[in-house]
């Protein structure tokens, strides 16, 4: 169960019941459908994401991460989902499981149309993560020349064909994030064009994934911490855990400074995007370097003899690549010459 530092953390990550939520989340690891199933479960621990919940979502996050970095990645989307319908004045069904698809790829498009006054999709959107599993999504579609709108559709309608024999990841193999089809598939519109990137709060969902990156890592120090316990007096085995320490530290106050900003709103529309890009530049830098450092001081040993160590090592090597690495930091720096 991970320790929060109690003096960063906004009081809504701080009266979170870290012990039930580790509890219910270590109880949910049989399968993608069980892991699918905790989804409400994190609703009721943890709720989805507004101003005054940041520091609940993203420290709870990052809790359920250190347990299953797969549970974390189900999860994340789903609670991004509902706080997206909570913005738009929408009801999810009672019983659904929800992703959010808008990113976009060469050669690929996804076209929303009306038809008979009713809005139908007709194409491919690619990175459709878990597509084949969950009940619903948030799909973004192009609307006219340089417009997109977000539309709410069901996953299970028979224009939806999903395609996962090409999904060959060693990390998080049970979440599948390939191409899915559309073909006349009914829609629901979530706000008008553009409405999706402008919407209040738009870029904390990033801090989110973040905030994942960090929980996952939590879980490769306390490896590291007990290797050292064995090994008191291996210098080099301690330098390494005494920097992978300070890299989560510094990765957790991150975190929660951005929850602290959220929460007394200090992360507006200006403000909100260059806080998201800080927080997960210097998140993901952390975590590759605690990546790094761990393997470099446990070796090739447990890699070859601990199943959950290589699926934590392969599942955050994939998972921080939603960070574009320098592509990111060059989009920061572009956020700074361009401030007022």
């Amino acid at each position: 169960m991970i320790r929060l530092q109690p003096t960063a953390w906004p009081t809504s990550g701080t009266s979170l019941d870290l012990g039930a939520l580790h509890d219910a989340a270590t109880g949910a690891l049989a399968s993608i459908e069980s892991r699918l199933a905790f989804t409400s479960t994190a609703v009721r621990l943890v709720g989805p994401l507004e101003q005054h919940t940041a520091g609940r979502v993203f420290a709870g996050l990052g809790a359920i991460a250190a347990v299953d970095v797969t549970l974390a990645r189900v999860v994340e989307p789903h609670l991004d989902a509902l706080a997206i319908l909570h913005q738009a004045d929408l009801e999810p069904p009672a019983v659904s499981t929800w992703g959010v698809f808008a990113a976009e790829a060469p050669g690929l498009r996804l076209d929303a149309t009306m038809v008979d006054d009713a809005w139908q999709l007709t194409g491919t959107k690619p990175w459709c993560s878990l597509a084949s599993h969950l009940s619903d999504a948030l799909v973004t579609a192009h609307t006219a020349p340089g417009e997109r709108r977000l539309f709410a559709v069901a996953l299970t309608d028979p224009g939806v064909t999903t395609d996962d024999s090409a999904w060959l990841a060693r990390g998080l193999p049970l979440v599948p994030s390939g191409p899915v089809g559309f073909d006349g598939v009914p829609a629901s519109p979530v706000g008008d064009d553009g409405w999706y990137l402008r919407r209040p709060g738009f870029s904390w969902g990033g801090i989110g994934v973040a905030a994942c990156w960090w929980g996952g890592a939590i879980t490769l120090v306390d490896r590291l911490l007990a290797a050292a316990r064995t090994r008191p007096d291996a210098d080099l085995l301690l330098r390494t855990l005494g920097a992978a320490a300070i890299d989560l530290s510094i990765a957790e106050q991150a975190i929660a400074d951005a929850a602290q900003a959220i929460e007394h709103g200090h992360a507006d529309d200006v403000a909100g995007p260059r806080l998201a890009q800080r927080v997960r530049s210097t998140v993901r830098g952390r975590v590759d370097a605690i990546r790094a450092g761990v393997l470099g001081a446990l070796g090739p040993g447990p890699l070859t003899s601990e199943p959950a160590y290589l699926a934590r090592m392969s599942d955050l090597e994939l998972y921080v690549q939603q960070d574009h690495g320098d592509r990111d930091l060059a989009r920061y720096g572009r956020m700074l010459v361009e401030a007022d």
